[in-house]
């Protein structure tokens, strides 16, 4: 009993959770017949908050992402080279405090490190610059040289790709720097959400990698448990949003050759 307690007093309690109650309570208080309009638009708005808050809806959103290009059952014997994309990283926290510091995405590094370990002689490109503006805050390159370091990588076998500021510029940059050979085998490394759009870019080069994706965050089966958590559940949203606006942006400005690139 006082474990379910403690469970549901931290759901409401929780700073993200209260503020959206009390948001919604007010908003329905509000209404207001003289003003019935912006009071109905405040409510609905209210209602979608709450329900994308409870439900999974990032997840739902989330899941043809990272269905859309499964691991390959088998991979070459040998490889060129292993990609490792940027976005796992914390340059500022690095640098203040002089450690490794990585965020959620930190399966790319370490799946990469992996597919390093099994392929002994290819080379490895963590790519990744500055995507602050103004370049403020560090880059990932100051990150991942602290990973190779840490790691104990060979520096002849390590390539770093310091210049990009978004997926784009990663796959350009690195194509720049390897200038691969047809055929070459290159393995890519991403967060499984954010394969579509990086295989769409990098076929768009001319430069066909395998995928690897990392980083699932869901389970393949449709997720129906509702659970109050509005700041996890709407950075799901908000970062699954991102990635299908980056996919209809980048086929708009003519970086990838599909809206939804496939296998």
């Amino acid at each position: 009993m006082t474990f379910l307690l403690s469970k549901l007093l931290w759901m409401i309690a929780q700073p993200s959770n209260f503020l959206l109650l009390v948001a919604f309570a007010c908003s329905l208080l509000a209404l207001d017949v003289r003003r019935r309009k912006p009071g109905v638009i405040a409510a609905i708005a209210m209602t979608m908050l709450v329900v994308a808050a409870v439900l999974p809806v990032g997840l739902w959103l989330r899941q043809p992402l990272e269905d859309r290009f499964p691991r390959p059952q088998a991979l070459p014997d040998e490889v060129a080279g292993i990609i490792i994309l940027g976005g796992a990283q914390q340059p500022h926290i690095t640098l203040v405090r002089g450690t490794l510091a990585l965020n959620d995405r930190a399966e790319r590094l370490i799946e990469g490190l992996a597919l390093a370990g099994r392929y002994p002689d290819a080379r490895i490109l963590l790519a990744g610059g500055s995507g602050a503006i103004g370049g403020v805050g560090g880059s990932e390159g100051d990150v991942n040289r602290v990973f190779a370091r840490l790691m104990d990588l060979a520096p002849e076998r390590v390539i770093h790709e310091e210049q990009s500021r978004n997926t784009f510029e990663n796959a350009q940059f690195s194509w720049q720097l390897i200038q691969p050979d047809d055929d070459e085998n290159w393995i890519l490394v991403t967060s499984a959400a954010h394969m579509p759009r990086s295989m769409g870019i990098f076929r768009k080069l001319g430069w066909n990698v395998i995928p690897w994706p990392v980083d699932y965050q869901t389970s393949g089966d449709l997720e129906m448990a509702p659970e109050l958590n509005m700041s996890g559940r709407l950075a799901e949203l908000d970062e699954t949003v991102r990635e299908w606006i980056g996919l209809v942006a980048y086929r708009f400005m003519g970086r990838t050759g599909a809206f939804f690139p496939g296998p």
